[in-house]
């Protein structure tokens, strides 16, 4: 096979995710980011503090998101924002910061609903943890999935138990296979966000990790590589000791990006590879590449391997 346009029909190398949205949307549709309150397991004392080692909410939550603002006024704003660059688009609510559906479903049905109130909202993303649903909330998701489009995005970071444990996740890798599993059996999309390049994680294993989450039932998947971000547990330990983090070089992640694809299924859409943290927020590495930009990268390396998503993908 000399290219993908076999398998997707246009002329990327990969499954891409707005190609994706193309099909099912009949025109452009823009996600609105929403702060909403919630908190996390892992820094209330349920089941840790701190949070996970790697994370400060502020790298990637826009201005327009503020949990001092209603939802409907966060959602008004960010339309604000986003119409003054497209006209006649829909909208997304996502519900970002920390841990979405880290409350009594009565509440979440209250802040969802509100969301799908406003009459440019088409839809829900609802970032949360894999240990922070139940077969009660999924029930409603798939009930209110048949009304409006809706994607719960779970952080499962790792494959490696060892992995999260390490970055104080507070949660196993089999939970993360039984949401992902419970989810698609409902007919709810789902995404998976991995990290590359966690602390001790090996590039063999990194590549195992595309054959294991591509025998796991993901409709869509986010990578990106490890970033060191100031106010995290992270910060502290790269000062104190910079030899355990081995921060990947722009070229080096890029090949093992390709190497990654080449090894998922192509039944996946790949939303992003990259994570773009504010310059203010972020130590280390400092490439100065837009998402856009690597994109380039990653086509121009796969059109010189003639490669694509898949090229060694095993359904065994």
């Amino acid at each position: 096979m000399a290219d993908t346009e076999f398998v997707w029909g246009h002329n990327r190398r990969y499954n891409d995710f707005p190609s994706y949205f193309k099909k099912i949307f009949s025109e452009r549709v823009q996600k609105v980011s929403i702060d909403a309150g919630f908190t996390c397991p892992n820094r209330d004392g349920k089941k840790g503090l701190g949070g996970c080692s790697y994370c400060n909410n502020k790298t990637f939550s826009p201005n327009y998101s503020n949990l001092k603002k209603s939802v409907t006024a966060q959602i008004q704003e960010g339309i604000d924002f986003f119409s003054k660059k497209y006209k006649g688009i829909n909208y997304l609510a996502y519900f970002q910061s920390y841990t979405n559906t880290y409350a009594p479903l009565e509440n979440l049905k209250e802040l969802y609903n509100e969301a799908l109130q406003h009459p440019q909202i088409v839809g829900l993303v609802i970032s949360t943890r894999p240990d922070c649903i139940d077969s009660e909330l999924l029930d409603y998701l798939a009930e209110l999935n048949r009304k409006v489009y809706v994607m719960v995005e779970f952080g499962v970071e790792s494959h490696l138990d060892r992995s999260l444990k390490d970055i104080n996740r507070g949660h196993t890798f089999s939970e993360s296979v039984w949401a992902l599993e419970e989810t698609a059996k409902r007919g709810i999309n789902n995404c998976a966000h991995m990290i590359l390049g966690l602390p001790g994680e090996t590039r063999d294993e990194m590549l195992e990790q595309a054959k294991i989450i591509s025998k796991l039932p993901v409709k869509s998947l986010k990578l990106h590589q490890l970033q060191i971000h100031k106010g995290t547990r992270f910060e502290k330990e790269y000062r104190e000791n910079p030899e355990r983090f081995n921060l990947f070089t722009a070229e080096r992640y890029s090949e093992l990006v390709v190497d990654y694809l080449e090894r998922l299924t192509p039944e996946i859409y790949v939303e992003r590879f990259i994570s773009q943290a504010p310059k203010e927020m972020l130590i280390a590495p400092k490439w100065g590449l837009k998402n856009f930009e690597f994109i380039a990268i990653v086509e121009k390396r796969l059109k010189e391997r003639n490669s694509w998503q898949g090229r060694l993908f095993d359904k065994q």
